[in-house]
């Protein structure tokens, strides 16, 4: 399996065991799909990126970068803005858990931004997770 793949499943994972995520979106509204309408509130799997670290000649260590789409509707941003802190608090708890083989390095959000949706009623954030993988020998 991919270091994406296993990443993604992790953050899923950490999230939908966050009582101060699921308290604001339902595990049920947490999902990998790619279709409108998303269910309100929500937080879906977006974007990727990967890329080797460039330390070593074993190439064991990516960097992936995950972007969660928060949405809401909303008149202001503060609901998604409230989500995306508790992602942001429930990815510090602890390193994330992933699948044997692999071993989280660390795993932190970069950045994240907010914007109003051109359907006026819709609030969405996009948070980015950097997570540094090492594959094990």
């Amino acid at each position: 399996m991919s270091p994406e793949t296993i990443v993604q499943k992790a953050i899923v994972a950490r999230l939908v065991i966050s009582p101060a995520v699921t308290d604001l979106v339902p595990v049920r509204s947490i999902l990998d799909r790619n279709q409108r309408p998303v269910p309100n509130p929500s937080i879906v799997i977006g974007e990727g990126l990967s890329r080797d670290e460039g330390n070593s000649i074993k190439r064991s260590l990516t960097r992936v970068y995950s972007e969660l789409h928060v949405w809401k509707k909303e008149e202001s941003l503060t609901g998604v803005k409230q989500i995306a802190g508790e992602i942001r608090t429930a990815l510090k708890q602890s390193r994330l858990a992933l699948d044997a083989g692999f071993h989280c390095v660390d795993a932190f959000v970069s950045a994240t931004r907010f914007m109003r949706d051109p359907d006026g009623v819709t609030s969405h954030a996009v948070v980015t997770v950097e997570t540094i993988v090492e594959e094990a020998a």
